[in-house]
């Protein structure tokens, strides 16, 4: 699941990403 937030471009807040990722995903 940590490969996930890395699809995001460098400095695009990988945390912001992770959030908006779990939601999607209905972690």
């Amino acid at each position: 699941m940590k490969r996930l937030i890395f699809l995001g471009p460098p400095g695009a807040g990988k945390g912001t990403q992770a959030k908006i990722v779990a939601e999607q995903l209905g972690i």
